[in-house]
């Protein structure tokens, strides 16, 4: 056996007015609905919650005991009925994301931190995935939405472009530029490995082979800044998405290749059946603000 809130509610009330007619009001009920009320919880507990005479009414220890527990009770009641209504809102929940190494511009930070401060309740989990990774997390619903390379062309999934990303050469400052990227053909590279993204190291070689060569590849590391780092070391040089240019890394120089091939779309990406609509909504709507502010 146990107590529901719905029993508990007129307790509380008749517990802080200590006066059956003033509870009763409070309540919008009429006195002896209550008076019955009372009766068949104090059957339920035992034992008499309230001491009554003709003058006044006072708690029985059994009260005393009783009202911080169903205060709790009721507020845990609240909560989660806040907190069941603020998911299908789309204003709780967890939203899983995937990005990619080409997709971390000032567009994704900036997201995550307007998105927080508009659903402080969402828990938000990040993910480094290539695009074909967040493709697969997509559809077998490991991830919710990611920033992947366009285009997208699954029929399950919803998408739209965000923003145009680009190559650029990253040197160290030592290293003279001349001829665009052809000049750099005997120059070591820098890479991104294949297997954390393979679109976006395909990419690269088949710039650098538009360009006219097939690039010596002497290192590879997995995060932007330590390709930035291993460059300004004079280990080599690197191709590397134009957001890293706001990396300002010291003794590198940044230089844009003017070639067509260089450039790709990132956009959103999603199931068309997921049960996140709203947060994918409200996310979605951020970041396309983000975006036209940029």
């Amino acid at each position: 056996m146990y107590l529901e809130p719905s029993e508990l509610q007129p307790f509380l009330v008749l517990a802080e007015e200590l006066h059956f007619r003033k509870a009763a009001e409070r309540l919008f009920v009429s006195q002896p609905a209550l008076s019955k009320h009372i009766r068949k919880l104090e059957e339920k507990v035992g034992g008499p919650l309230f001491a009554r005479t003709r003058r006044k009414v006072a708690l029985t220890e059994t009260a005393r005991v009783l009202i911080p527990l169903a205060r709790k009770l009721l507020q845990g009641s609240r909560a989660a009925f806040e907190s069941a209504r603020e998911a299908t809102e789309g204003r709780a929940g967890t939203l899983r994301i995937g990005f990619g190494i080409a997709s971390v511009s000032e567009i994704l930070p900036r997201t995550i931190i307007q998105f927080r401060r508009a659903c402080p309740h969402v828990e938000l989990q990040m993910q480094d995935m290539s695009t074909p990774a967040q493709i697969s997390g997509l559809l077998n619903g490991t991830i919710d939405v990611g920033m992947v390379r366009m285009p997208v062309s699954d029929p399950q999934l919803v998408n739209f472009p965000l923003f145009r990303e680009r190559l650029v050469a990253a040197t160290a400052r030592v290293v003279p530029f001349r001829g665009g990227l052809a000049g750099l053909r005997d120059r070591p590279f820098v890479f991104y490995p294949r297997a954390l993204s393979e679109t976006f190291h395909g990419h690269v070689l088949a710039v650098c082979r538009r360009a006219g060569f097939t690039p010596r590849i002497v290192q590879e590391a997995s995060e932007l800044f330590t390709i930035l780092s291993l460059v300004r070391a004079g280990l080599g040089v690197a191709l590397v998405p134009s957001s890293a240019v706001r990396m300002h890394v010291p003794g590198v120089a940044m230089h844009e290749l003017h070639m067509p091939e260089a450039e790709w779309k990132i956009g959103l990406a999603w199931h068309k059946l997921s049960e996140k609509r709203e947060l994918i909504s409200g996310f979605s709507a951020i970041i396309a603000q983000v975006v036209r502010k940029q």
